[in-house]
């Protein structure tokens, strides 16, 4: 009997000490050979709008919309950001305006808010001596201080889109709904005014014309041989303003 009960409590204690190890749980370790694949961060979503300033491909442009590389960028380029004034080189007060990050930082610009952004303020300050650009050149076109009052107001942010996909119209070019536009965006900062950069007046359409007929405007734009590169110290126009500017050309340079 003694025998039997002796026998019962080593299966008692076997059972629980099977049932112990059956509870316990191993540490987790991730072994060298998991397929553990970290986050691609060099990698650009191509589905969503590029913030860093770079067509984003598959994103078409939305008319309603600023683009700050296409449409902002630009006219600070042409009007504020060169030698001795505002480009990296010479900063002058300290601000820089040649590229998003130090237009946001050194413009003081405030998303949402016009009266607290510095760089739209010095746009439309009625003291000669205080607005931008500085006399003898032309205050910016209400057009483009409006447009960089929009931005702002839009939250000032660096959107692009894909303009490969969107098509390039080249009959028919109107100089008042193409050709000035792209102009006033991109040249008249420096060729216009009281003192026209290298002589060259290119806030009318007879000044327009004439660089149009010599070949200078062309030239200068399709940075072709023997001719200055312009915008100068900017990235040259994308093709399609340059097409269109070239078609406007070929079919006469019209005041349409």
């Amino acid at each position: 009997m003694n025998s039997l009960r002796f026998l019962g409590y080593l299966v008692l204690i076997g059972l629980f000490l099977s049932a112990l190890a059956g509870c316990r749980h191993e540490p987790f370790m991730m072994a060298e050979d998991d397929d553990f694949m970290p986050i691609d961060t060099t990698v650009v979503d191509t589905t969503t709008v590029d913030t860093m300033g770079t067509d984003t491909v598959g994103v078409p442009c939305d008319s309603t919309k600023i683009y700050f590389e296409r449409q902002i960028l630009p006219i600070l380029r042409s009007s504020c950001a060169f030698s001795g004034c505002h480009d990296a080189t010479s900063a002058q007060d300290g601000v820089i305006l040649d590229n998003y990050d130090d237009v946001i930082r050194t413009g003081d610009v405030r998303p949402f808010d016009l009266s607290g952004t510095d760089l739209y303020e010095v746009l439309v300050d009625e003291d000669e001596d205080d607005r931008m650009p500085p006399a003898p050149r032309s205050r910016l076109p209400a057009s483009q201080i409006n447009r960089i009052a929009t931005w702002i107001l839009e939250g000032a942010e660096n959107l692009s889109c894909d303009v490969t996909n969107q098509g390039c119209q080249t009959t028919d070019v109107s100089f008042s709904a193409v050709v000035k536009p792209i102009i006033e965006t991109n040249c008249q900062g420096c060729h216009s005014g009281g003192s026209p950069s290298g002589g060259i007046d290119l806030a009318s359409y007879s000044g327009i014309k004439t660089r149009a007929d010599n070949g200078q405007l062309l030239g200068s734009i399709d940075w072709q041989d023997g001719f200055s590169r312009m915008p100068q110290g900017s990235p040259q126009l994308d093709q399609c303003k340059i097409d269109q500017i070239a078609a406007w050309i070929a079919d006469g340079a019209l005041e349409n």
